[in-house]
């Protein structure tokens, strides 16, 4: 294969050669990093046009609508897999053999129990506190009870921390909603799927146990598999970074929880779901839609596009077809749902719309399944982080089998030039 460089020519001197880098898929990048020693820095605010890494992981074509986890299209895996078969093929990078499956769904059981103490720890916060509060600091806590196995230069350390991560958010997941609700917590039964242990653990009670309808569990499934990881985005970019200065794993994914609660981030689908709740009926909807077209109302459509994607979001498809079932399921026929629908059916067919390519994204969708499914929206980022962990341990480990190197951005600074100091302070 013939060699590609790119050439800079600054202020008449020497030209700089600069390789050019071209992955399995995708665009060709220019290698910049020899810039650094010759006093050029490039400027790039929130990293749009650079790669900060190399993965093997997840691959993303937004012009074309493409996602893909190892190699695997994301809509054959959200119909024809399921969450755990999906968490082996991003960890390890191929689909499992049976008896690897069993293996694996075997080592994520005997972690699903969280320590005894960590109970007391809920106690601490505020019964009105978000969700997320409570997802955040409990994970950052566990450092502080599994210390056993964090020495990240350990390899064996490493899969004992991503098993231990993987198994234990869903039973955290459900304290915190518990929590919020003044419920008491309910241990996990390890009999049920990931996703029917989830849904479990939320609604049952000590007074009636919960019974998994299979379609709604099904449909928490794909929510799983549909959000289980999303390439270099704000919260595994964070994971990335905490993890390259070495910091233990329970630490770097509360960190990439905390990115995840950004409403621009996870917290989308809960704020597509207040958005259907100020509109309120579909008699509204006209009068939102003018004011979502006009740039000088502050009023924006959530729900609708996606910076990555300017094509139809890949997993949207499934998960339309998912969030149907569920209402027919369930028969709902509330006017967030309504809403909901004509809002879909216009996306769909206005020409305002379609002409800017603002088709109805997977927030969109999970946002009315979860609401119909019974889950409140304070909770829905929960869920998000629960599916996302297994994306964020996936790139942690990888960061360590590929070599780890500190992150350390530049900046283009703008203020002061030096200057003398004199108090201004009385003394």
């Amino acid at each position: 294969m013939v060699k590609k460089t790119a050439t800079i020519t600054i202020d008449g001197k020497p030209p700089i050669e600069l390789d050019i880098l071209k992955g399995t898929l995708g665009y060709e990048e220019i290698d910049i990093r020899s810039l650094g020693s010759r006093g050029y820095f490039t400027f790039d605010p929130g990293f749009t046009s650079t790669a900060s890494c190399q993965s093997k992981i997840t691959y993303i074509d937004g012009d074309q609508g493409i996602l893909l986890h190892r190699g695997f299209p994301i809509d054959q895996l959200a119909l024809h897999s399921n969450y755990l078969e999906v968490c082996y093929i991003l960890l390890h990078g191929e689909t499992p053999n049976a008896e690897q499956f069993r293996d694996f769904h075997v080592a994520i059981n005997r972690h699903t129990m969280l320590h005894e103490q960590i109970h007391h720890l809920f106690r601490g916060f505020c019964r009105d506190s978000h969700p997320m509060a409570l997802m955040c600091g409990i994970t950052g806590a566990l450092a502080a009870f599994y210390h056993d196995a964090m020495d990240v230069n350990v390899k064996w350390h490493r899969e004992v921390a991503a098993m231990r991560l993987l198994a234990k958010m869903p039973t955290m997941a459900a304290m915190c909603y518990k929590y919020s609700i003044g419920q008491p917590f309910v241990y996990p039964r390890n009999s049920l799927s990931y996703a029917g242990n989830i849904l479990h653990m939320m609604f049952s009670t000590p007074c009636e146990e919960y019974e998994v309808n299979p379609i709604i569990e099904r449909a928490m499934d794909r929510i799983l598999i549909l959000h289980a990881d999303h390439e270099q985005n704000a919260s595994t970019s964070t994971v990335r970074t905490a993890g390259s200065s070495g910091a233990n794993p329970f630490a770097c994914i509360a960190a990439g929880i905390a990115s995840l609660w950004g409403p621009a981030h996870g917290g989308a689908n809960e704020a597509c779901l207040l958005m259907l709740e100020e509109i309120g009926n579909v008699d509204q909807i006209p009068e939102f839609l003018r004011r979502a077209k006009d740039k000088n109302d502050v009023f924006r459509l959530m729900g609708f596009g996606h910076r990555v994607y300017k094509n139809y979001d890949p997993r949207a498809r499934v998960m339309r077809e998912t969030c149907h079932e569920i209402l027919q399921e369930l028969n709902l026929k509330e006017d967030l749902m309504e809403v909901a629908m004509e809002l879909e059916h216009i996306a769909l067919n206005d020409s305002y719309f379609i002409e800017r390519k603002l088709y109805p994204n997977v927030d969109f969708y999970s946002g009315i399944i979860l609401k119909a499914i019974g889950i409140p929206s304070s909770m829905f980022t929960v869920i998000f982080a629960m599916a996302r962990t297994v994306g964020w341990i996936a790139h942690w480990k990888e960061m360590y089998d590929n070599g780890i190197k500190i992150a350390r951005p530049r900046q283009l600074y703008t203020g002061y030039n030096e200057r003398t100091f004199v108090s201004k302070i009385n003394k």
